[in-house]
This record gives structure tokens, sequence and C-alpha cells, in this order.
């Protein structure tokens, strides 16, 4: 197949119609874990009746989005307890009792993960001294232009040594299933945001070994930010947990400097998704709000929840300005078919990162659909805003009229799902940072992937289209998911669409795609294939459905480093899309601190590189994707 038949798909922008495959988003319970808890006695435990009645039907398989059952048995009680009476489960939860609550957590829950693997593993006195210079790697973006471009000299690695790596260490991190953040690195040390551990860790870059642990309490779910300087001569780490706080963190201590609870509170499950992003003393912090999830409940007044971007002064955490993606849900006088009321408009939420445009002073967010009517031109939109008054300069919305929530999934949708007049019914999110390049001419690109499939490139000064391309069909588990990178003169788009039963695999345009900056033309693509033989089948249970390119890619110099959802982790060459290295972590590792663990799905933001190696969090076990619980360490082949 030609490369030009691999984009056969080239942008329409759509007219409504009725899906008719599966689609759901982002509705999972969080702090997913690897290992299940000893089985219970379904047959006498109060909680497998409560289980049966009101959880089973998604949970057993029956939602492709909800969380598996074996996952479930590897929570904690607090985490269950939190994710059904003021998480992402409320909904379901206040169907229950108190008593059937309390019954049911118990029938899942696991005993919580003893400290003791946090002090097994403390650096000896003489390797705990942290310096924070020279940074490799300050935010999740690599840069404020969230590029994931990294230099030979900011990384310490070159392409040549991307050809020959070797494992240096594996950590293992008990009593979770999934890991999902870009650590910040800086001299020696690996400030790691460790999932539903709980704990900020830095570690040792060269051993592994840890420095000091800090205790979120809560599930740590955004990238970790570095500050500059501030103005009391300090530097401060930054990181948001599942239940939307925003922590401070000393570097140099591994204490809390503060930690803000609702930063914005208006009364929904705020999240706190997208990293944020700091410069001249201000953090800029997304917020992914939305509703998306209670929508599926037929007496919820649906929806609430709204995007927004919040101006932070990064030393006290005190807002300077915020902006909302629309105004606040209100009665929009119409009512579903089970006669509760409905509220609107609401959705457009930061999933995303912000860049940043200093020559402009504008932020750059990207934004989700809508989830309930009315539909807002925020929805699915790159937005342009005055980086000191939070004031929109330009916007654009990529698909109009695409509200979506957790009631439109499913063979019949859900009473709060809008009709096929209403809504194209896509859940065609941005989840792509919009990331700014300067060509080797002067001229400039903000270029943007979308769950569609669809690349944008867009003038920076108004947000008008220079070219777009289309791979795949996308959806709600398909198309450009995390992001993007860009070696200043190609764009590497990775595409997650599924193979469904009906599809065979010349179908699936899963991989990863080159485009040339300036014209937005074909370089090269990568198009995925299963990998199921010598007993990948038996490590990784959905191998021959899932196996597209989710996490958000880094390039280091001029090396592509991509992850598959299911295990195998790439090193390709940005130029021509050679494969340099390839490791399949759909293993067991022997680890530095002796904690049993094995590799799965890479997703999210879990590539990282500095200090002269490169950093991957194996494992991802939302959407039924493979579980796993290690950070893996690579380095130059000695």
């Amino acid at each position: 197949m030609s490369i030009a038949s691999f984009f056969r798909r080239r942008m329409t922008i759509p007219t409504p119609i009725k899906l008719s495959v599966q689609t759901a988003v982002g509705a999972t319970l969080s702090l997913l874990a690897a290992f299940p808890a000893p089985a219970q006695e379904e047959d006498s435990h109060p909680g497998a009746a409560v289980f049966a009645a009101h959880c089973a039907t998604c949970h057993e398989g029956g939602d492709p989005r909800a969380v598996s059952v074996d996952a479930l048995n590897a929570m904690t009680a607090d985490t269950l307890r939190f994710a059904l009476t003021a998480g992402l489960m409320q909904a379901q939860g206040q169907r229950l009792t108190e008593a059937e609550r309390e019954d049911v957590i118990d029938y899942l829950a696991v005993p919580p993960v003893s400290g003791q693997w946090l002090t097994d593993n403390r650096c000896s006195e003489s390797q705990r001294s942290i310096d924070l210079a020279p940074v490799s790697l300050a935010n999740a973006g690599g840069d404020l232009q969230f590029s994931r471009n990294l230099s030979a000299e900011q990384s310490g690695l070159n392409k040549s040594d991307m050809a020959d790596l070797e494992l240096a260490w594996a950590l293992g991190l008990p009593g979770i299933g999934g890991l999902r953040s870009t650590p910040v690195i800086a001299g020696g040390t690996l400030f790691y945001p460790a999932a539903a551990t709980e704990q900020v860790l830095a570690i040792d870059t060269v051993s592994g070994c840890l420095k000091w642990a800090y205790d979120a309490g809560a599930s740590l779910r955004s990238s970790m930010t570095l500050s500059d300087v501030l103005a009391n001569g300090e530097r401060l780490l930054y990181v948001t947990d599942e239940r939307a706080r925003l922590h401070a963190i000393d570097p140099l201590t591994g204490d809390a400097a503060w930690v803000i609870d609702g930063a914005v509170d208006e009364g929904v499950h705020t999240r706190l998704t997208g990293a944020p992003l700091f410069f001249e003393q201000r953090l800029y912090l997304p917020v992914s709000a939305s509703g998306v999830q209670r929508g599926a409940e037929a007496t919820h007044e649906c929806c609430d929840g709204r995007g927004a971007v919040v101006a932070m002064d990064g030393l006290t955490g005190e807002t300077v300005w915020t902006y909302y993606t629309m105004p606040l849900a209100d009665y929009t006088g119409q009512r579903n078919a089970v006669g509760t009321r409905l509220r609107g408009p609401s959705g457009a939420p930061i999933w995303s990162s912000p860049s940043l445009d200093e020559k402009r002073r504008l932020l750059y967010v990207t934004t989700g659909e809508n989830t309930s009517l009315p539909a807002t031109d925020t929805s699915n939109a790159i937005i342009a805003l005055d980086l000191d008054s939070g004031d929109v300069r330009w916007q654009f919305q990529a698909v109009a009229n695409d509200v979506w929530n957790m009631a439109c999934t499913g063979r019949e949708y859900g009473p709060n799902c809008p009709s096929a007049d209403d809504s194209i019914i896509k859940d065609w999110d941005f989840g792509s940072a919009a990331t700014l390049v300067t060509l080797a001419d002067g001229s400039e690109r903000l270029v943007a992937g979308q769950k569609s499939g669809h690349l944008w490139a867009l003038r920076p000064d108004d947000g008008s289209v220079v070219w777009q391309q289309r791979v795949g069909d996308g959806g709600a588990l398909g198309g450009n998911h995390w992001g993007i990178a860009v070696d200043g003169e190609r764009v590497f788009l990775p595409i997650n669409d599924p193979h469904y039963a009906s599809m065979t695999d010349d179908m699936v345009d899963a991989g990863v795609y080159a485009f040339d900056l300036d014209t937005g033309e074909p370089v090269w693509a990568f198009r995925a294939r299963p990998d199921c033989a010598n007993g990948r089948n038996l490590r990784v249970e959905t191998c021959q459905q899932r196996y597209g390119f989710s996490a958000l890619p880094l390039v280091v110099d001029g090396a592509l480093v991509a992850g598959n959802i299911d295990g195998r982790l790439f090193v390709f060459d940005g130029e021509n899309g050679d494969i340099l290295f390839e490791f399949d972590s759909s293993q067991s590792f022997a680890t530095v601190n002796n904690v049993e663990a094995h590799g799965g799905a890479f997703d999210s933001h879990t590539i990282a590189a500095g200090a002269g190696m490169v950093f991957v969090g194996s494992g991802y076990d939302r959407f039924r994707q493979q579980a796993g619980n290690v950070l893996l360490a690579f380095r130059p082949r000695r």
C-alpha cells in the first residue's frame, strides 16, 4: 500500500450521523492496581449481591471503558469509597444505601500496601543529595512550546545511543496497575509521580534508589512540573491528584510547601488532568471538569462541569485569573425521556497541557466535546488566551456540534444522550497539546492532534488553517489521544484506532505517522500490526485487538520514542521511520527494590528522557488495557 493511500481519509467536516460502533469516554475509576486480591466467597459475602445487582453489567465487560473486575479487586477501601461518594462513580454510589456501599467496598477492597517498600530502597546518606542543575526536563512538554523535542545536550543522549539501549534498572511499584505521568529530571534526580501509590518519589537516576518520598494522600494524576527560581530564591515542584488538589513540593526535601483543594470548585467533580505550565512566576493550571460520566445516569440533571484554566502565583498558589470554556450550566427548559430536567451548556474540558507563545504572549489550550446541549463554539477547539488577562484572542473549532456523554454508549443510547438531529455524537476530543513550531524560514505553525485522527496546522496569529491531515477513523478509543511530537521539520502523529471484530488488519490505521511541518505532506508511516506470537497472546490478552499508539511520544536528538498499548516500546529514526530499537515490556522484571513487577501497556505521558537515560512507566489498566507496575530505566549499552 502506498503512503498516499494511508491518508485517504482527508478532512471533511462531518454531517450529523448516528454512530454504529460503541463510544465511551474517560469514565473510569482511578487508582487501578495490577494484582488481584484473594478471591472472595461470592455466595456468602453480602457485597457480592450488591456488585451483581449494580456493578457487574459494566465491569464484567458490558462497557469497554469500565474498569475490569480484576482492577476493582485491587483497589483499597479508601479509593473505592472516594470513587463512590465524591469521585467518578458518585452517581452510582448514590443509588446504594450506606450499608450497601460499605458491603461492596469490603467485598472488592484489598488491604493498604505497606510502606516498607519505600524504606527498603532508601538511598545511602552519600546518595541523597539533590542538585537541580542541569535541568533535563522541567515539564511534560520539554519546553514552553510543548514540542516534546529534546536535544542531545538537554537529554544527554545522541541518536546513535538510541539504537543501542540496555535496561539499567527496573523499579517495582506495589499495589497498582497503571502509570501515567512524565517526571521532572534535574541533575541526577528523577522526580516521579508514582500514580496510585500516592507517592511522589525522588529517584537516583543511576541506581534507582529513593532519595525522598512525598505522600500526597491520593493517586497522582498529572505529570510533574518544576518552577524556575521563585521570588524567594527557591524552586517548587507541582503535581495534581485524583481528588483535584494541586500540590507544591520542595524538590530538595520532599516537604509540602502548600496544597490547594478546590482551585476550581463549582459543586461538580473537578478533574485536573493536564500538567500545569510555569512561566514568569506564574503557574497555568488546566481543568478538565465535564460531567461526561454522570450523563449516563438517567436521573442526573445532565449536565454540569466545564473546562477552565487557572493562572496562579507560582510561589503562593493565589489565583490571578480564571478562564472558563463556557458559562455555568443552567436549566434549559427541556426534560429527558424519563422526565429529568436538563441543564447546559457543559463540557469542553481541557484534558491537555497548555503551551506558550512568548512573542505574542499567548497561552494555547485545546478542549474536548460538549456533554449537554446547547453546543458551544469552544468544544473540540484550539483556543488562544491572553497570557496576562486570560481573555480570548482567537479560537478555532475543529468540529462543531459534538455533544456526547456516557449515555451515548451501548446498543441503545440512554435518555441523556442528545438526538442525532442535535449532535454528531462523536467524542472527538483534543487530548493533544497545541505545539508551536518555528520553521527554518521563520514561518510558524501551531499543530495539534485530535481523537478524530485529524492533525491540524494553524497560523498562530489568528488560528486560521494552514493545512490538515487525517489518518484512520478515530473515535472514543481511536485517533490521537495524548499528543504529538516535533523535530523542527516533521510532526509525529500516533494513532490508536482499535481492531474491532468486524475488521481485518489491513483496515486498521493504528501506528505512527510523520508529516512535513511546512506543507503537511506525508513523510513516512509505521502501520502497527498485532504481535501475539511466542506466548504474547497469554501475556497480553487483547494483543489481537489493541495494538495502537496512544502515549505521548518524545523526540531525542532526532530519534522518536513511542509506546504501543500492547507493551512494545519503539525508537524510530525521525527522518525515515526506520526502527532503531524495540523492547517488549510485557514480561516480569527483577527490580532494584525487590517488589514483584511486570510490564503492560504504554499510555498517557509515560515516556521521558534526561540525564543520559530514557525512562518509561509500563502498565495502564484503564480501558481494559494491559496492567503493569514497573518504571523502566534505559541507558546506552556499555
